[in-house]
């Protein structure tokens, strides 16, 4: 992690903006802009944050709004790892900043869940998710030699979501709530070196 202030930035921009606006479309639009300034340079995410597990997806929390109004995490996912078919209730949003994604959308009409075509994701893209727009999706890591991590944002402390996974062939629900794959966050909030260094001697 060479520039953690990448992220303080982001993170100030963001606060601001959920300050202003609850409107969707502007939080869109605003803050897809602050997610690509953010993951435009591949610099600042800690290494603790980055590490894929042998079985499972991992969901590192980078940091969660005092009041919960949008929290970060950064996605790792290892070769032939994905998600379920599954909802996140909230606006996302989802930036690609190492390898690549792949992503089918559904639609719930009932019955069997409406499969769109499958989507890729490259770094520096950003995907949208919300009720509103399509909330039901599954992703995968779209490379088989290694792993991909995606940086996501979303409209509430995501790993506290009462969500829900489908079974695409019936329309079958599950309630899941995801919770978070390690039980610290990262320090990105360390400006000690900085001050001392700007100190006169």
């Amino acid at each position: 992690m060479s520039n953690p202030g990448r992220f303080r930035d982001f993170v100030a921009g963001f606060t601001e903006l959920v300050a202003t606006t609850t409107d969707e479309p502007t939080l869109f639009a605003q803050g897809g802009a602050l997610l690509g300034t953010l993951i435009a340079r591949d610099d600042w995410l800690p290494e603790a944050c980055a590490q894929p597990h042998p079985r499972f997806y991992q969901q590192y929390l980078l940091h969660c709004d005092p009041l919960e109004r949008f929290s970060v995490v950064s996605f790792v996912w290892g070769p032939g790892q994905k998600t379920p078919v599954h909802d996140h209730c909230t606006w996302g949003m989802i930036g690609m900043l190492r390898g690549a994604e792949s992503c089918r959308r559904y639609v719930a009409d009932g019955g069997a869940l409406q499969a769109s075509e499958e989507s890729r994701l490259e770094p520096g893209m950003i995907d949208r998710v919300s009720p509103t727009v399509g909330d039901i999706h599954v992703v995968a890591n779209a490379l088989a030699d290694r792993p991909s991590i995606s940086i996501h944002v979303y409209g509430a402390n995501i790993g506290a979501v009462a969500r829900h996974v489908y079974d695409p062939a019936n329309g079958a629900v599950k309630h899941f709530v995801s919770g978070y794959s390690s039980p610290t966050l990262p320090n990105f909030w360390d400006r000690s070196a900085d001050v001392r260094a700007a100190l006169p001697t």
